[in-house]
């Protein structure tokens, strides 16, 4: 069916420092109240509960592969140069998409039925976004309406001011803070209280705000915390504003101040000279009990605590905290003393489980260790046993690391896990043919191996033992896209990393570098100094040869898509078949490469796990592999899913060409009940942004994927059923 259009006026408006195209929104929409019930996508996880699941099923496993690109949005032109890391989710609300893009962190909304431009945003903020420590595009914007007009569109600046825009038309609310911005800089601190300078101080954020109410949270991020200047960074915190003002209603400080809980696990008062431990990842909340689940992150430095003596809470915890007031509630610290960057890296999700015949409000977490941690999410109780484990110790030079560590357990008291949380030797260790698996043994020597998921790192030397074995601790398991979760049947599944392999090491910084004693890097290799995700991709950056999530490109644990450069650079090695000690450049690892997986919450246990991904050409085409059959192996690398009526979907973290189908990557669909694929289609690139769905104007279900990478700059695809396959009823 043709739909008509009110007459459209392109306005080119600049709005104190923000550029804006006007138009009108489409007409035909559903009014009142967005929500999934609906066909909305209303929040980066489809919900305030971060589920990402939407009870739509016109498209199913019976016509999945019918799928056809319905539109498709270019992101090159939003900003000085085209993005190659594109990590949005677009919210749809009332046939409209809202999302962020290009190098200038644009804000765009779409028209649901055929992708076209109905209006865009950005903000100039010259130095301060060139230098700031988060310049990817983001992962989206947050929606708030009052249901009686008033509609806005939230998001983060790439140099972290909160900004409210009137979603009708893109205009900045000049009742919102100053003239529609909230410079979160203000607030934010190093020491004891020192504000940090409002255009170079380090803070900002990749993820979107939270709108619950008529509350707005905001969360932090810095830069990586392999290779710091110094542990005296920006303390992390969580704020909440009121969506209408932009007023401040409350502060949570990650690292407490003195008299606040926790305070007394910063030993020698380490609190006052160390930073980080914030909140870059999506916050979720439970509305109706008015708590909000916050995952932190790591203190400064990833993996030297030397300058942080003791548990350091609130890092690497999750903390429910009052809606109202930000209070704590309660806690569970996962990792005490973190010395692996094994960051809060997803969000909270939020169901009902049936455990034993008695329903219970619980929360779920993924992890970079692909451990499932499940709460009473009211109370803060483990659903199943939470045993303090006896782990290896530290021996660098002036660490004090946690004699033991939380191992979770499922319902038959075997370690909780969906993915692969160590490397068992030898039993994972590569095993194509006897000759590779000698290899990988023989140069495992260089390396402290335990049968742990915490092995501390060593001071790597050229002459001597490179590092430290682990896996998972820098890019996941399951990194920041999370996992999705069935409300209804309280199954949560998520794709996980299986291979991410790191050769952890420790060594003194270059002369005047820092004032950390030790950070990332071997003892006789040349010093390479990690900065954040995309740091020097933002429009106004000066280019240094190479660009973001492209050749060249700077990607690392917080928000890389693959086993990125942070696993190299703290030790030399990333794994799925990149360097390390694997042999002949392949993995050390078995397959697996990765895996979507399904866990029962009712019963506390692994449901299904399947790869995910085809086999890498580095692996199908290795000269030492010819005339064997491998099975399909999967692939490393984080990418998010969304969760229907019947399927679990998630593309491809990598581009592959075997044989049949151009090069390329996957959009995959799953069987939620047994893992069995029964669908995919086409992606001219690897997904980079997690998946979305949404019911649009038309009655059609569509599809949306960021793909970006390599040499394909970002791009947003949409995929829906041809008409002739369409069934208008839900």
């Amino acid at each position: 069916m043709v739909r008509t259009f009110r007459q459209v006026t392109a306005v080119l408006t600049v709005v104190a420092v923000g550029l804006l195209w006007l138009t009108a929104r489409p007409q035909g929409q559903n009014t009142g109240l967005p929500s999934t019930k609906k066909g909305d996508w209303t929040h980066y996880t489809a919900d305030v509960h971060g589920t990402r699941y939407a009870p739509l099923d016109q498209i199913n496993k019976d016509n999945f592969n019918k799928l056809e690109v319905a539109w498709r949005f270019k992101t090159d032109n939003l900003g000085t140069r085209p993005e190659y890391k594109l990590e949005g989710t677009p919210l749809a609300i009332n046939g409209v998409l809202y999302t962020t893009a290009g190098t200038r962190r644009s804000v765009v909304a779409l028209d649901g039925r055929t992708g076209e431009l109905i209006w865009a945003h950005s903000y100039r903020e010259g130095n301060r976004a060139a230098i700031a420590p988060r310049q990817l595009s983001g992962r989206g914007v947050s929606y708030w309406t009052d249901g009686k007009g008033d509609e806005r569109v939230l998001y983060v600046t790439t140099g972290y001011r909160l900004i409210a825009l009137n979603a009708k038309n893109g205009a900045m609310v000049p009742s919102f803070g100053e003239n529609g911005v909230v410079d979160l800089k203000k607030g934010a601190v190093v020491g004891k209280g020192q504000q940090i300078d409002l255009e170079t101080g380090e803070i900002g954020l990749h993820a979107t705000p939270t709108v619950v109410k008529d509350v707005v949270i905001v969360g932090s991020s810095f830069k990586e915390g392999m290779t710091v200047h110094t542990h005296n960074n920006t303390k992390g915190l969580v704020r909440a504003f009121d969506v209408r003002s932009g007023k401040l209603l409350w502060t949570f400080h990650t690292i407490p101040r003195p008299g606040e809980f926790g305070n007394d696990t910063w030993e020698n008062e380490s609190w006052a000279v160390n930073g980080n431990t914030g909140v870059w990842t999506q916050i979720t909340v439970d509305e109706e009990a008015g708590l909000v689940y916050l995952p932190v992150e790591t203190p400064t430095s990833d993996f030297y605590g030397g300058h942080r003596p003791g548990n350091n809470l609130f890092g690497e915890s999750l903390v429910c905290v009052d809606l109202k007031t930000g209070q704590r509630k309660w806690h569970f610290q996962f990792i005490h003393h973190g010395i692996w960057d094994h960051d809060m890296s997803s969000a909270a999700m939020l169901t009902d489980v049936n455990k034993d015949g008695k329903i219970i409000k619980a929360v779920a977490v993924p992890t970079k260790q692909s451990y499932v941690y499940a709460f009473n999410r009211i109370t803060g109780e483990p659903l199943w046993p939470m045993v303090e484990t006896p782990v290896p110790q530290s021996d660098v030079p002036g660490e004090k690391s946690s004699p033991t560590q939380p191992i979770p357990m499922d319902a038959h008291g075997k370690p909780f896990a969906y993915a692969r949380p160590f490397i068992k030797v030898p039993d994972d260790i590569i095993d194509f043919t006897p000759e590779l698996r000698a290899e990988a043994l023989e140069n495992l020597k260089r390396y402290r191996v335990e049968n742990s998921p915490y092995v501390p790192l060593i001071l790597g030397d050229v002459n001597g033992k490179l590092g430290t074995l682990n896996i998972g601790n820098t890019a996941g398991g399951t990194n920041w896209p999370g996992g999705g979760l069935d409300p209804e049947t309280h199954i949560f599944y998520t794709q996980a990393s299986n291979s991410s392999v790191t050769t952890g090491s420790l060594a003194e910084p270059p002369p005047g570098f820092s004032d950390i004693r030790y950070v990332a890097g071997v003892k006789g290799r040349e010093f390479r100094e990690l900065e954040g995700p995309g740091f020097g991709s933002a429009a106004d950056a000066p280019q240094r040869g190479g660009r973001t999530g492209g050749p060249g490109g700077a990607e690392s644990g917080r928000g890389a898509g693959a086993a990125g450069a942070g696993a190299a650079a703290a030790g030399g090695g990333r794994g799925g078949g990149f360097g390390g000690p694997g042999p002949q450049g392949l993995s050390v690892v078995k397959p697996p490469y990765g895996v979507v997986a399904a866990v029962n919450l009712d019963k506390g246990e692994l449901m299904w796990q399947v790869p995910h991904g085809d086999t890498p050409d580095a692996v199908r085409n290795h000269p030492a592999l010819q005339g064997l059959n491998i099975p399909k192996t999967g692939q490393t690398g984080s990418v998010g899913i969304v969760v229907t009526k019947t399927l679990v979907i998630a593309g491809d973290p990598q581009v592959t060409s075997p044989q049949g189908r151009p090069r390329g990557a996957m959009l995959r669909a799953y069987d939620k009940q047994t893992g069995e694929q029964v669908g995919a289609v086409w992606l001219p690139a690897a997904q980079s942004g997690s998946p979305m769905t949404y019911k649009g104007p038309d009655g059609r279900q569509y599809i949306v994927v960021a793909v970006s990478g390599g040499n394909y700059s970002g791009e947003y695809i949409s995929f829906a059923l041809p008409q002739s396959e369409t069934r208008t009823s839900q």
